[in-house]
């Protein structure tokens, strides 16, 4: 018993060792990331004249629901040309998978798109077989700047809470830092994918923020304000707490994407762009944000 003990203590210092060669190289990791995620979003941004793709409730359009079992291949192909931006969709439910209604959605005016279905499908589309929902481009575009502007707000809120809580720059900063580089990560991949971002899309990156700095402060409380143990063996507690917490909340939104395929869309959305900000998280708070916060307490001696 004694020998076991001996050598998960030996493993230990080993590990701790070769943490300490090896931490301030993999800084470079998450920075270069975070600076290819950045650079992506600039020349996104030169090309389409945002950061996002915006689906009809944040730029405005055309939604019609059909309902029953009608097949979206052939619909879609013969929409396409008359209408590039249309999206199809199906709805299903969520206990026996069958197929409930179609979603169309295009930035076309609601009689066109219409118009347009009706002459593909042979029949009226009525109150019994559809529905119609349009919102202009003016209110969509506005609704899209104020969830911009409280996700600004949100990021402003949190960075202060965070420098009144450590009341020190180099630890703020790197808490803040690694916050900004989930969202900027996340936001690359579901532009790399081609996503199609709605207002619970937008709400995901607000909740991701409340994520990103919970496992944050805890990487810096256990650092800085308890003195038990060495400092790695502190990194190395908060790790495993904050890692469990981390995969515990990816293993609850990942099978429902996949696997709940019922889902509404706006919930699949949110699902996968935690998801996708989450795997950030990871990297960002236990390579980058703990390197930081070492290096920061062996220059200030806290050991």
């Amino acid at each position: 018993m004694e020998e076991k003990k001996g050598q998960s203590m030996e493993k230990t210092r080993s590990l701790s060792r070769l943490y300490d060669k090896t931490y301030k190289f993999l800084l470079f990791i998450p920075f270069i990331l975070t600076l290819i995620s950045l650079i992506y979003l600039g020349s996104f941004f030169s090309n389409h004249g945002d950061f996002i793709y915006k689906d009809t409730t944040l730029s405005g359009g055309t939604t019609i629901t059909l309902n029953g079992n009608i097949d979206s291949g052939p619909l879609e192909s013969k929409l396409k040309p008359e209408f590039p931006d249309i999206s199809i969709r199906k709805l299903t439910d969520i206990r026996t998978h069958e197929p409930l209604a179609l979603i169309i959605e295009s930035s076309s005016p609601p009689e066109n798109l219409k118009a347009g279905i009706e002459k593909i499908l042979g029949y009226n589309l009525t109150e019994e077989n559809s529905s119609t929902e349009f919102s202009g481009p003016a209110l969509s575009q506005g609704f899209y700047k104020q969830l911009i502007i409280a996700l600004i707000i949100a990021f402003l809120l949190i960075s202060i809470v965070v420098f009144i809580l450590f009341r020190t720059l180099v630890p703020s900063i790197a808490t803040i830092f690694s916050v900004f580089s989930d969202i900027v990560m996340a936001l690359a991949i579901v532009d790399f994918l081609g996503l199609r971002l709605s207002t619970a899309g937008i709400a995901a990156f607000l909740m991701l923020i409340g994520y990103s700095v919970d496992d944050n402060i805890l990487l810096t409380t256990r650092a800085l304000k308890n003195k038990e143990n060495t400092l790695n063996e502190r990194l190395f507690r908060a790790f495993k707490t904050g890692l469990l917490m981390t995969l515990t909340a990816i293993a609850a939104v990942l099978p429902a994407f996949f696997i709940v395929s019922g889902l509404p869309d706006s919930f699949r959305q949110i699902f996968l762009v935690l998801a996708f900000g989450l795997f950030a998280d990871i990297i960002n708070t236990w390579v980058t944000n703990a390197g930081i916060i070492k290096w920061y307490c062996e220059k200030r001696g806290i050991n």
